[in-house]
């Protein structure tokens, strides 16, 4: 059986294409696989556990729910639209959280796991305000906050975002290469996979005379797609 990963599905409710498109690979393909990885930015945005019960929410959750009662192990990393996620969806959903980075045996083969956006490193800004995101303090305020206040605040920051990326070249938003090397040093592996940059591809390279490979995943905005891992090691799959 193999494992499938997708990441930067952005679901939301106002992407119905997406989300048909997600239902129908949850019943055909993920339902023969053994795992499925999920690597950030599933929802477009995710304001608490406490934002279960909303209608939207509630379906996608049950979906999932039905995935790991059939006995599919799903995993799910934090990304930078829904790194709020918590133990209650998890208990919810039958999801277990990964760490960014792991490193998973896949097939056999040691695989370091990232969302990708930790390798944007020539995003300086990008970077400063990941580490105010992910601070524990900045999200129990964010938490403390009626619902209704938390939703608004994550729109403005949604509007804000777009027109900050459109003043940014593409090859600040993509991942530095240096970056790159020295996680794979870090973790002793030569396999990575990841999303976050929207440039889904296979990237074959050499760390210290070692082959080493970079996998991207698509996003979900057009096309979208997965990379499926089997015996004979991992393809990119377009839908």
């Amino acid at each position: 059986m193999s494992s499938l990963f997708i990441s930067d599905l952005h679901l939301t409710e106002e992407r119905p294409e997406a989300n048909e498109r997600f239902i129908a690979f949850l019943e055909e393909k993920a339902r023969a696989a053994e795992a499925l990885y999920i690597l950030g930015d599933f929802f477009e945005y995710w304001i608490g556990d406490d934002d279960l019960g909303e209608p939207f929410n509630a379906v996608i959750a049950g979906l999932l729910a039905d995935l790991t009662r059939r006995g599919v192990k799903v995993y799910l990393m934090h990304g930078n639209r829904d790194f709020l996620i918590g133990e209650r969806f998890c208990t919810a959903t039958g999801v277990k959280l990964l760490d960014d980075p792991t490193v998973n045996a896949i097939q056999g083969m040691p695989t370091l796991l990232i969302h990708g956006d930790t390798l944007c490193t020539d995003d300086v800004e990008y970077q400063a305000w990941r580490r105010k995101a992910r601070d524990p303090a900045f999200q129990a305020d964010f938490l403390a906050k009626p619902l209704a206040e938390r939703r608004r605040t994550i729109l403005q920051m949604r509007e804000k975002s777009k027109q900050v990326v459109q003043g940014k070249t593409a090859e600040i938003m993509d991942v530095n290469e240096d970056a790159v090397r020295q996680a794979l040093r870090r973790h002793g592996v030569r396999r990575l996979i990841h999303g976050h940059t929207h440039r889904p591809g296979r990237h074959a390279f050499e760390v210290d005379g070692e082959r080493c490979e970079r996998w991207v995943l698509p996003d979900w905005y057009g096309r979208g797609g997965y990379i499926e891992v089997g015996r004979r090691g991992p393809r990119l799959v377009r839908f």
